[in-house]
């Protein structure tokens, strides 16, 4: 009696358990997430000053550190479990590669003097992206349609805040958006183009990582529409299951009736109910 009074505990909605989920995926992931992210701004402050800038030097040294140290910790846990992860050889030069070009960049000259430096800045930064992409590979794959335009929206804002502080043709944070707008959908008006050297790279990462989250959007809507097809179909075949089976039981029981009425047997009575007690036990109890 006392569990029948007790309230109903309301469940949490599919939204609030996505969101949680992709947080238990995040919460491990924040502090090399936002190390390499501060390596952006870290890069275009250097092209533009033209100038070493101490910040920016610390900025890649301390990307450098936490990634070491995630990938450390990640491989110390895989080996204490009992089904220890495998890491890939092309995965372990691409860490290797990233961890060195970061140290690399800290303690290399501007890059707006050499295009050699330029070059090595500008690979270290596509290894960050991959590195990036691969820590957020699980919370992509069960991503769902909220997430997913939450995520596509806080890209394509961070990308068009970059191209008013990077684009002298892009006057107003409006237009910064159009600009990332169009570059992340590959449209090109031409109304607003990148001029400038840093505008121009910092172009090409926004059709990389843009047109990668739109398209992210795009499957998944699609997939929405597939799968609530799909779940109709399903319950059409359920239905039609449950109708056939319902009816070969019908069939069966004719057939043993008929059999047992051409052998010469009494037909089947039906068992008592579970709240019935036999005769013969109520007599037993006389």
């Amino acid at each position: 009696m006392r569990n029948a009074h007790r309230p109903h505990k309301p469940q949490p909605s599919r939204l609030v358990q996505e969101v949680a989920a992709h947080w238990v995926v995040l919460r491990g992931r924040w502090p090399v997430l936002l190390a390499l992210t501060l390596t952006i701004p870290a890069f275009y402050v250097e092209l533009l000053d033209g100038a070493p800038t101490p910040l920016a030097a610390a900025a890649y040294a301390v990307a450098a550190l936490v990634v070491a140290a995630n990938e450390w910790l990640g491989a110390r846990r895989a080996r204490r479990s009992t089904f220890g992860r495998q890491v890939s050889t092309w995965r372990l030069m691409v860490v290797v590669t990233l961890v060195f070009g970061l140290l690399l960049a800290a303690a290399l000259p501007p890059s707006a003097g050499s295009p050699v430096v330029l070059g090595v800045r500008g690979v270290t930064a596509l290894l960050t992206l991959i590195y990036m992409i691969w820590s957020l590979q699980r919370l992509f794959e069960r991503g769902s349609l909220p997430v997913l335009l939450l995520l596509a929206l806080t890209v394509l804002a961070l990308c068009g805040g970059g191209f008013w502080w990077l684009e002298p043709r892009a006057p107003t944070l409006a237009d910064g958006l159009w600009l990332a707008f169009t570059t992340a959908a590959t449209v090109g008006y031409g109304d607003i183009v990148p001029t400038t050297p840093a505008a121009k790279i910092f172009a090409v990462f926004v059709v990389l990582l843009g047109y990668g989250v739109l398209s992210l959007v795009t499957a998944a809507i699609s997939a929405m529409w597939v799968e609530s097809s799909e779940r109709r179909l399903e319950r059409d075949i359920l239905r039609d299951m449950h109708r056939e089976v319902g009816q070969l039981r019908k069939e069966m029981v004719a057939l043993r009736e008929e059999l047992r009425a051409a052998r010469g047997e009494a037909p089947l009575c039906e068992p008592p109910s579970p709240t019935e007690e036999p005769r013969s036990s109520f007599m037993a109890h006389l």
